[in-house]
């Protein structure tokens, strides 16, 4: 139903006009024509005395949709020719033309704004009135050859059968304009219940959605509240322990001082990844490529030999960018440690020549463990699936794999336009809490717990809902 009634709406005023003027034109065909002078058969619209009525009275149906004003002009051009004699008057044959202006009005009600509406109403008022008179007059329309002519006068004519008519004329307009308005009111109705329809579904995924924010702030302040309390008891006991054991052994003491500094990295990191925007709506500080060089100081207090190397000119990346290179570095470095012990060579080499920064690490494998590092081994961490989308986010890509005693890892981030940077930074800032705690799964279980029980409960409020 609904598609027809926006087909009408949009089609029906120039179809009815159509209509309107087809059907005239049949059923006056025999009288269109009279026959001219010299023997000359005069026949056409051209002859009909109500041509130009018939014709203005189509042009008011097929603009009512489009043009509700330009509609109600031609209803008074007509009338008022008629009144100053340029126009025929209605014979007998063809008054009911002017129902054509009260097809009109329907349209214009169905169609129109509200405003436009009260006015094509009161146009129509005055519109019948007129055509009662003009219809009625002796001067005009001669009774239509309803009444006897009245040369007398008006007076009489329409004392006795003016209000007969013009009733009679309000009935046939008040019917179209009822049409109308039933059918605006009804699609109107139907707009409504959509629109209910629509805040129901909406009310109903902002409650789910609220549902699950309260419960993963939860689940954000209580893990927050255990990582802070052992995180602080681990970084106190290594400090306490290195400042009481000073006759221990170098390697000790570096040992306690690197468990202690990590600790405190760790309950930072961990605070970034679980709140991720502060209470003021901003942003939190995401690390940049000016971050690395303390990042690969504080590995190298974790007995990694990590060594830096440069060529080119650099170029300064997007902030997503930086967070994706750094993210990647501190990555690599930590599978490193893992992977191939202490004391392993770490290779770093930052290029800048390219379109794009093209970063090369190169870690030692240790033999007996060389199968850990295989991304095809059985085992498959986050590590290296978190490096790649962090690659792709930022607009590069990232390889990966075993190359002989060493494992390398290739990235290659291009630099891009100064907009596609700004959109990268909105992206990346967008996505900067997920990405976390994908790269630091594996290397901090428990904030991966979090995206598992978000997860959990999310199905249970959908599968609820």
């Amino acid at each position: 139903m609904e598609p027809v009634l926006k087909y009408v709406r949009r089609w029906g005023a120039l179809v009815a006009a159509v209509i309107f003027f087809s059907l005239w034109c049949v059923a006056e065909a025999g009288r269109m024509g009279p026959a001219g002078g010299y023997g000359v058969s005069n026949t056409g619209l051209d002859s009909w005395p109500g041509t130009w009525p018939l014709v203005l009275m189509t042009l008011a149906i097929a603009t009512a949709s489009w043009k509700p004003l330009v509609s109600l002009g031609f209803t008074v051009a007509l009338l008022a020719g008629q009144l100053s004699h340029a126009l025929p008057p209605m014979a007998s044959n063809h008054w009911a033309i002017y129902l054509g202006s009260f097809v009109a009005l329907g349209f214009i009600l169905w169609t129109a704004p509200r405003r436009l509406r009260y006015i094509a109403a009161g146009a129509n008022v005055v519109a019948a009135a007129i055509m009662a008179f003009l219809m009625l007059s002796w001067r005009y329309g001669n009774g239509v050859g309803w009444y006897p002519p009245a040369y007398a006068g008006d007076r009489w004519m329409l004392q006795d059968y003016g209000w007969q008519l013009f009733a009679l004329l309000l009935l046939i307009a008040g019917s179209c304009a009822a049409v109308g308005l039933l059918l605006a009111l009804y699609q109107e109705r139907g707009s409504l219940f959509r629109a209910r329809e629509l805040a129901q579904s909406s009310l109903k995924e902002t409650e789910i959605d609220l549902i699950v924010e309260q419960e993963r702030t939860r689940i954000a302040r209580d893990l927050h509240d255990v990582l802070a309390h052992s995180l602080a008891v681990i970084a106190a006991q290594a400090d306490g322990t290195r400042y009481l054991s000073k006759d221990q052994p170098k390697a000790v003491l570096n040992a306690l001082d690197t468990i202690a500094r990590s600790a405190r990295s760790a309950l930072v990191d961990a605070q970034r990844v679980i709140e991720g925007v502060r209470d003021d709506g901003m942003v939190t500080p995401q690390p940049r490529l000016s971050d690395i060089p303390a990042l690969i100081e504080g590995m190298q207090r974790g007995s990694l030999k990590v060594h830096r190397s440069e060529s080119g000119t650099s170029v300064e990346l997007s902030t997503g960018q930086q967070m994706a290179v750094y993210r990647i570095v501190q990555e690599c470095l930590t599978n490193a440690l893992k992977h191939g012990g202490r004391g392993t060579d770490v290779r770093l080499h930052f290029d800048w020549s390219g379109p794009g920064l093209t970063l090369h690490v190169a870690s030692a494998l240790d033999p007996g463990q060389a199968g850990a590092g295989d991304p095809s081994s059985s085992r498959v961490g986050r590590g290296l699936p978190g490096m790649r989308e962090r690659a792709h986010l930022a607009g590069g890509w990232l390889t990966a794999g075993p190359d002989g005693e060493h494992f390398r890892v290739t990235v290659f981030v291009p630099y891009g336009t100064r907009e596609a940077r700004e959109a990268d930074d909105t992206a990346c800032a967008e996505a900067g809490g997920s990405l976390t705690e994908i790269a630091d799964a594996e290397a901090q279980p428990l904030l991966a717990a979090i995206g598992l029980q978000q997860a959990a409960i999310a199905r249970e409020v959908h599968d609820r809902g």
